[in-house]
């Protein structure tokens, strides 16, 4: 998908998809463990809201969760996980997850500091028989309506390394988890003023960045 296929991709999005503006959503998962899953208030509206105005479609601009253990989970192609430090889950949890993924849902984990170690180990009781793969920077991801040529941008560096996008693929090829480290990309969809430090150029990278993830959850 190139990007000035507007038309195309709101047709496919809401003809051949048939999607309600309920499902074009982002929900936030609401987990155990200490870490605070609730941060970022802005930052799903706002990623929501350009959206909307982009593609001139109704959408769900509602910062809202769902729990690990729900049914409500399979009804939205794309579950939001962030926070800063512990992660986990009860095996009713990881069971519910891997059943949401493996039915075609994406869940999309951005480390706001602090859970890596928790997340993948979280992650390997998801999924014990798949590994986490750094994804190049001509994977589809990159490219579907924005150009990364470079892969995942860095909005803000916690870690001394380089910005990173990991993914889980299923037996058939299909991304079913994206983990996105040392990047925080959704701490670039806040508001401005949130946090200071962020450059104008930045926070459109990261709700550019956004806008490819959320597409790729609905299109693929």
């Amino acid at each position: 998908m190139g990007h000035n296929n507007h038309i195309l991709i709101t047709l496919f999005l809401f003809l051949a998809l048939n999607l309600s503006a309920d499902q074009v959503a982002i929900p936030r998962l609401k987990y155990s463990g200490g870490g605070d899953w609730y941060n970022g208030k802005t930052e799903i509206p706002n990623l929501l809201m350009r959206f909307k105005k982009e593609f001139k479609v109704d959408v769900n601009t509602r910062d809202f969760f769902v729990t690990p253990d729900s049914k409500e989970i399979f009804n939205y192609p794309i579950v939001f996980v962030t926070g800063h430090g512990k992660i986990s889950f009860s095996n009713i949890e990881r069971n519910n997850l891997r059943k949401y993924c493996e039915n075609g849902g994406l869940l999309y984990i951005d480390d706001d500091y602090g859970m890596d170690e928790y997340i993948r180990y979280e992650l390997k009781k998801i999924f014990p028989s798949k590994e986490l793969i750094a994804l190049s920077s001509d994977f589809e991801l990159f490219h579907i309506r924005y150009k990364f040529k470079k892969g995942i941008p860095q909005i803000h560096t916690h870690y001394e390394k380089p910005p990173i996008a990991y993914g889980i693929f299923d037996d058939d090829g299909n991304l079913i988890v994206l983990y996105t480290y040392n990047t925080n990309i959704s701490d670039g969809w806040d508001s401005k003023g949130v946090h200071p430090e962020d450059s104008n150029e930045n926070r459109e990278l990261a709700i550019k960045m956004g806008i490819n993830i959320l597409l790729y959850a609905l299109l693929y």
